[in-house]
């Protein structure tokens, strides 16, 4: 962490007045880092899927989140000392302090503060615990104002235009749509640096699909990963995702085939693969949302962090904004030939419904029309008011008809991405010492399509000749869309470690023999060997290497195996 402040990766936000938790700043590396993240996403999850990105607001209405389930489903326990006023994070606590686990209700955790008599920090008693939400709420417009939240993910923003998504998808499931934003918590106690923050960044795709066919055509590019996988019981099991399909520990095929491609992406970004695991949520510890989920979960100095959470969602989203909306959120499958059957109908009877009912009249009609059966009442719900309607304002008759296909509510498998966490994963897992010309190196193994430096540019000598030249190759690699820096400040090999200590994975060095011939030399960050190349084959060379992993000494003679 010392290393990542001082160089400019990331800190802590609001520093001059003395910092807040939950909220960080990326700096100049950082920032490129986690944007070279989100391009490789991008390539992995829309272009590579039958997807689509979108950008909706970080501001929600308040009868979104009342629809999702997140006004009234989502809470954490909190605790509150009685004497110096701090909240806790109910569970956290506990496990920091009596290292158990709770379950996160408030019974659970009135009972384990009463039998250790668990006191705060300050040994003060806690008041009992109560649910918060983790919502930041907000007004919307002037005086009183309208009431909303800012979002806790971005999935929402994906489900209200659904209808209009369907179009662009000219109604053909399965189809992805994805999102890269800001999502915000106002957790309780955030700890752990970037792990836990109050306003973070989420990729996020909604994949629907048709409920009876979980599948997906591109399942045996992955089928034959071997991967481990926990879980709802913590059993552990090394297995090819085909295999933990076939023995029911991954429900279905899509499940699968989302975790496999997300281990794909973590490992090309720069994830270690012996500290990568699936982790299923346990029966109790699964969103309001999900019917099962697997955490892609990174070993860190913190332990194992959820870095990806891949859920199946049911058809949970689109029923409850169709039930509080009232708009038709389902999508029509035609059949390949049309099918008769027979049905019951309910036919309303508009001269009886009119003088009775009035205004309500048609929308009680439309409201019987879509029963396929009724007794001798119905209660139908209008306009907020519960409306018992008797068998004389309606029959029901069996008619034949002709179908050409049916609605459903698709399914949504979700795997979503928190970019902070993975971005520090990576940092962590690259993050390296070893010992060059007698003296301890720190080294930041990124994979180099991810280092936010590319190519570090350094003349030989703080001399005018030298100095020409390199800002003559650093302007023409920088117009070849290679992210170049400059530096002639202190000795070569001071500038060297400087480089390694970011991550840049090459270093052209302009040197005597390219003030005689032209040639420069490129020196590799991970194993410090020098090859030397002609000006006009430096940009292919560079480009070739920052795209592959393939080793410096296919494209030059190694002269030099030190970096002094």
């Amino acid at each position: 962490m010392e290393m990542l402040v001082r160089r400019g990766y990331l800190w802590q936000s609001f520093e001059i007045y003395g910092g807040m938790a939950g909220f960080i700043d990326y700096g100049p590396l950082g920032n490129g880092l986690r944007r070279n993240l989100e391009d490789l996403w991008r390539d992995f999850f829309v272009i590579n899927e039958r997807a689509v990105e979108i950008d909706t607001p970080t501001i929600g209405i308040e009868e979104v989140f009342i629809a999702s389930g997140h006004a009234t489903s989502f809470t954490d326990v909190a605790i509150e000392c009685n004497s110096c006023g701090r909240i806790f994070r109910a569970d956290h606590f506990i496990k920091e302090k009596l290292d158990i686990e709770v379950d996160p209700t408030i019974e659970a955790v009135k009972e384990v503060i009463r039998e250790y008599e668990l006191r705060c920090e300050c040994e003060g008693e806690f008041k009992d615990p109560e649910h918060i939400n983790l919502m930041f709420e907000t007004k919307i417009g002037p005086g009183k104002g309208k009431k909303g939240y800012l979002r806790p993910e971005t999935a929402q923003g994906i489900f209200i235009p659904f209808k209009r998504l369907s179009d662009y998808f000219r109604d053909k499931l399965p189809f992805g749509v994805t999102q890269i934003g800001r999502a915000y918590r106002n957790e309780i106690s955030p700890r752990q640096g970037v792990i836990r923050l109050r306003e973070f960044n989420q990729a996020e795709l909604e994949y629907f699909v048709d409920p009876r066919n979980k599948t997906h055509p591109n399942f045996d590019d992955v089928a034959d990963d071997f991967i481990t996988l926990v879980d709802k019981f913590d059993r552990e099991h090394r297995v090819t995702l085909r295999e933990a399909v076939e023995k029911g520990i991954i429900a279905h095929q899509l499940l699968a085939y989302f975790v496999g491609k997300t281990r794909r992406f973590l490992l090309k970004a720069g994830l270690q693969d012996d500290k990568l695991r699936f982790r299923q949520h346990k029966d109790d510890e699964r969103a309001h949302y999900a019917v099962d989920c697997w955490d892609a979960e990174a070993l860190t100095s913190y332990g194992w962090v959820e870095i990806v959470g891949i859920a199946d969602r049911s058809d949970y989203d689109l029923s409850r904004h169709t039930q509080f909306s009232g708009e038709d959120l389902s999508v029509f499958i035609p059949y390949k030939e049309p099918i008769k059957v027979k049905k019951r109908k309910v036919i309303p009877s508009m001269e009886k419904l009119g003088p009775v009912f009035k205004d309500k009249a048609k929308k009680i009609a439309e409201m019987l029309e879509k029963l396929e059966d009724a007794g001798d009442y119905v209660e139908l719900e209008v306009d907020g008011e519960k409306v018992k309607v008797s068998s004389e304002y309606y029959e029901v008759k069996e008619v034949e008809e002709e179908v050409h296909g049916e609605k459903i509510i698709p399914h949504v498998i979700e795997p979503s991405f928190g970019l902070d966490r993975i971005t520090y994963s990576i940092l962590e897992h690259a993050y390296d010492k070893d010992v060059v010309d007698g003296e301890e190196r720190r080294v930041l193994r990124l994979k180099r399509w991810m280092a936010p430096v590319q190519v570090a540019v350094l003349p030989l000598l703080s001399r005018e000749e030298f100095e020409k030249v390199a800002l003559e190759i650093t302007d023409e690699l920088k117009k070849a869309g290679i992210f170049t820096e400059y530096d002639d400040s202190g000795s070569i090999g001071r500038r060297y470690r400087r480089y390694d200590e970011i991550g840049t994975p090459f270093c052209v060095t302009i040197d005597h023999q390219t003030l005689e011939d032209g040639s420069v030399t490129i020196r590799d960050r991970d194993t410090t060997k020098q090859i030397r190349v002609k000006r006009e084959d430096l940009i292919p060379t560079l480009k070739e290497l920052l795209n592959s992993e393939k080793d410096i000494e296919e494209f030059g003679e190694i002269f030099r195996a030190n970096s002094s």
